[in-house]
């Protein structure tokens, strides 16, 4: 046993084992003589359930993790490179929702469903690992102890586009610094040169560009946000509807569950009822058909 095949054990099995698996694997180090490794072992703490759920994706859905990976390895290689980011928003998202709902079945098949935070906290995670590639790397191995995160407009290690420079500034940059003019025997008024670009001008010119190309995908951001949180606050408006209306039905069922026992309860007694009145005839036919055969005999021996 080494280090990587005991942490990948450990880190697959539910929180609820985790103590137990790791007090036996660390046992089974020492008793190998390997105090260490042991130590290691025993050092390595125990996940919350959203981490262990992404935990759960990197073994049982690692496809479908790799996909949403390269996806997030594709928009850090476009924002680098100054270019746009096409489609690859919506197929993080498309990727992400799948992935959250399938961790989601996962953990309710080990006997530990996601609550909402937890949910949301497996969410997060997997939008930093696109934006991050060190949290990328620590979601594909398997071993997060917690859920990540990740804030800010610009992602972490993502390099800044050089802006390029115009035909006209390269032109002017190669212009050899004009020499000056020797001393003339008579005193002439020089002509100023036209001031040339410092490169102070032009990195302000393309930080200028760069804080525009910024404000506009802020704006874009922030548009779909906004869409995002009217299409989220529909969907809890239907969820209270919804729930209303659940609601509602419940009573009427439970309204109907005791009418129809009422109504079962009033048939037993009209059953009951029955049964005794047609005992109660059967008797009234047996004493009329007694009292004509007294009255019969009585007759013959008058």
């Amino acid at each position: 046993m080494d280090f990587s095949s005991a942490a990948d054990e450990l880190y697959g099995v539910r929180p609820a084992d985790f103590v137990a698996t790791r007090k036996r694997l660390a046992q089974e180090a020492k008793d190998a003589g390997d105090g260490p490794l042991a130590k290691r072992i025993g050092a390595l703490r125990r996940p919350t359930l959203s981490a262990w759920a992404v935990n759960l994706l990197s073994r049982s859905a690692a496809d479908d993790l790799d996909r949403l990976l390269d996806v997030g390895a594709e928009m850090r290689e476009a924002w680098g490179s100054g270019g746009g980011l096409g489609d690859l928003e919506q197929r993080r998202a498309r990727l992400v929702g799948s992935l959250v709902r399938t961790a989601g079945e996962f953990a309710s098949d080990a006997g530990n469903p996601l609550r909402e935070q937890a949910g949301r906290e497996v969410e997060d995670t997997l939008q930093a690992a696109t934006v991050d590639p060190g949290i990328a790397a620590e979601v594909r191995e398997g071993r997060l102890t917690q859920p990540r995160s990740h804030t800010g407009f610009v992602p972490a290690g993502f390099p800044m586009a050089p802006e390029k420079e115009s035909e006209e500034e390269e032109e002017e940059r190669a212009k050899p610094e004009p020499k000056k003019p020797e001393k003339a025997e008579k005193p002439e008024r020089k002509a100023k040169p036209a001031p040339a670009k410092s490169n102070v001008t032009r990195t302000s010119a393309a930080r200028a560009r760069r804080a525009e190309t910024l404000r506009k995908r802020a704006e874009e951001t922030g548009r779909k946000l906004a869409e995002r949180e009217e299409r989220a606050e529909a969907a809890r408006r239907e969820v209270e509807e919804a729930s209303a209306a659940v609601g509602r039905l419940r009573h009427e069922l439970e309204r109907a569950v005791a009418e129809r026992e009422a109504a079962s309860r009033r048939a037993e007694r009209a059953e009951q009822n029955r049964a005794r009145a047609e005992e109660a005839a059967r008797e009234a036919r047996e004493a009329a058909r007694d009292a004509r055969r007294a009255a019969d005999r009585d007759a013959r021996h008058a």
